[in-house]
This record gives C-alpha cells, sequence and structure tokens, in this order.
C-alpha cells in the first residue's frame, strides 16, 4: 500500500508542477487551485508512505526523482520543451538512481 501511496504523491506532484506552468504566475484561478491542491495532496500522501516505514531517504529519492523525469518527459511530448540529448542522459541517470535505491534496499 505504501507504494500506491509514493506512486500518487508523485502523480499528484507532476500535476501541481505542470498546472504551475499554467498558471502565469498565480494569475489564473483555476491552474493556481490546481497547482496548490496538486503540491499539498503530493506532501500528504508522502507523508502516508512514511508512515507506512518506507524510509525517507528512499521515498523522498523516488518521490522527486520520477517526478523530475515525469516532468521532464511531459515537457518535451506535449508542451514544446526541448531536450538536449544531455538532457535525455540526464533522465535516463535519474531513473537508474530510483531503480538504485530501491533495488540496492534491504528486504
Amino acid at each position: 500500500m505504501a507504494y500506491l501511496f509514493l506512486f500518487g504523491a508523485i502523480l499528484s506532484e507532476v500535476v501541481g508542477a505542470i498546472a504551475t506552468r499554467f498558471s502565469a504566475g498565480f494569475t489564473r484561478p483555476v491552474p493556481t487551485v490546481i497547482a496548490v491542491v496538486g503540491v499539498v495532496g503530493a506532501y500528504y500522501l508522502l507523508s502516508l508512505v512514511l508512515a507506512r516505514g518506507i524510509g525517507i531517504g528512499v521515498a523522498y529519492g523516488i518521490w522527486a526523482a520520477l517526478g523530475v523525469a515525469l516532468v521532464a518527459v511531459i515537457g518535451a511530448v506535449f508542451l514544446g520543451d526541448k531536450l538536449s540529448g544531455i538532457q535525455v542522459a540526464g533522465v535516463v541517470l535519474v531513473i537508474a538512481g530510483v531503480l538504485s535505491l530501491e533495488l540496492g534496499g534491504e528486504h
């Protein structure tokens, strides 16, 4: 269940970040509300993850890294952001880092 909450926290943060882009400096009400709800929801879900025993270093690392990777990919695929080869390599390294955090833990 903890990883389901973690996945929800990641998605909530991504929605909040993308909505922030459309908020025009928090001057547009709908994207602003979505951004705030997304970020607050992400931290709430992260708190549920921590309460279920996943360590903060692992939980936050996975949450932050996958969130960054998803926002970068969504920006490139749907919002016209450009990613250089080095940036793509960075996203791959972020994903590799998350996998090493998860696979390297004691179970």
